[in-house]
Order: C-alpha cells, then structure tokens, then sequence
C-alpha cells in the first residue's frame, strides 16, 4: 500500500530557511533602531514637516544648535573649517551626501549661510532634516 508508514522515508535534513528569515527580520530591525539610538543624546529640536522622506543611506551629518555651534560628525567647527573638511571629503568620495539638522528657533539667514558654506565645498546632495 502506497499509505502506510512502511513506506515513507524518514526526514533527514533540516530546513533553515525560517530560521534565516527570522535572522533578516532581526538585523533589519537592529539597522532601523540603531540611528534613533545614537541621535537621543543630541538636544536639537528639529521643525515638523507633513511631508517628508527619509535620509540617504551614507550620508555626512551637519548640525546648527540652539547656542549657533556648528557640529560637524561629533565636533564643533567653524565656516571655514567645515568647508575644507567636506572638500576633503569630496575628493575622497564624490558622491557624498549632506545632511544638515538645525534648530527650530534659529535665524533663517544663519541656516542659509551654513548651505551656502556646504554648496561652495561642492557638496550637489544636501538634505534638511525634520521631525516626521
């Protein structure tokens, strides 16, 4: 009989395949988390938007804070010395991305002096961040 239990094989492989799934699900949550994680520590009150995208991968983050300081990957730089840094940058790897954070109770003009400063290092990618 083509039925009974005489004649099937017994299993003697294992599938991993959900367990490779879950291992994806897993990194792929420790990825998103683990940028909000790092940017708690910062006290920048960034405006709202309605409408707004989610930041390039690999990009170079630029600060502007309540007290006009200027951070530039962690530290506190002026006009003059974060141009030279994203032109060194640029030479290194073309296709950089700024981002740039700034808060919500400073001068437009002084955020517009900071684009200008990051457009003259030739930085063709920049971004503004906002609260989503």
């Amino acid at each position: 009989m083509a039925g009974t239990a005489e004649d099937q094989d017994p299993i003697t492989n294992i599938n991993i395949t959900p367990m490779v799934d879950v291992v994806l699900v897993l990194l792929i949550i420790f990825m998103a988390t683990a940028p909000l994680l790092s940017r708690r520590a910062l006290n920048i009150q960034l405006p709202r938007s309605a409408k707004s995208e989610r930041a390039a991968t690999q990009t170079v983050r630029v600060e502007l804070n309540d007290k006009h300081e200027l951070i530039y990957e962690g530290r506190k730089l002026t006009l003059p010395d974060l141009e030279r840094e994203l032109k060194r940058l640029l030479d290194i790897e073309p296709a950089t991305h700024v981002a740039l954070a700034a808060d919500e109770k400073l001068p437009y003009g002084e955020i517009v002096g900071v684009l200008d400063t990051i457009k003259g290092s030739g930085i063709k990618r920049i971004g503004l961040e906002v609260r989503p």
